[in-house]
């Protein structure tokens, strides 16, 4: 007897310790923000990261559009490959404890709006196919910068 309530506290204790990871996973490190934004609470190295990876994709978007000028779809391609899913790997992995999961959603569907972006590109060689997949990709750092902000917990 003593060994099956043995074996259900524990359950219960792990499954307590699933939740609590379940819930972080999801809601992430955020907090209410001044100006109606949830900021993020994240480390220098993280924050740094994070904008990095945001500036990249600002970076290739303003490329590709130059290159779809110029009917230059080989570095259209490769700009969009640079900012889509395998660029995921070098992402730090605590992000994805301290970021939301609507966050986490806007951010893997813009990898692969990007990946999209460089397989039409390669394919289709189509500019205003490509400008409109642009946009549309955009539309999430939009939507990503109107509901979040990034703060440095570390220089407080």
């Amino acid at each position: 007897m003593k060994s099956c309530k043995l074996s259900w506290l524990l359950v219960a204790m792990l499954s307590m310790i699933v939740a609590v990871f379940t819930y972080k996973f999801t809601v992430g490190e955020v907090k209410p923000s001044d100006d109606g934004r949830l900021a993020v609470q994240l480390s220098k190295d993280e924050r740094n990261a994070l904008l990095l990876e945001m500036r990249t994709w600002l970076q290739n978007s303003q490329g590709m559009l130059a290159a779809v000028s110029a009917q230059d779809f080989a570095t259209v391609a490769n700009l969009a490959k640079s900012s889509g899913m395998a660029a995921e790997a070098e992402t730090p992995g605590s992000l994805f404890r301290k970021i939301p999961v609507e966050m986490k959603k806007l951010g893997f569907d813009t990898r692969q709006k990007f990946d999209e972006i460089a397989i039409d590109a390669e394919k289709l060689k189509d500019s205003q196919h490509t400008i409109k997949q642009i946009s549309t990709a955009m539309n999430n750092c939009v939507a990503c910068h109107a509901t979040y902000r990034f703060v440095d917990i570390t220089s407080r």
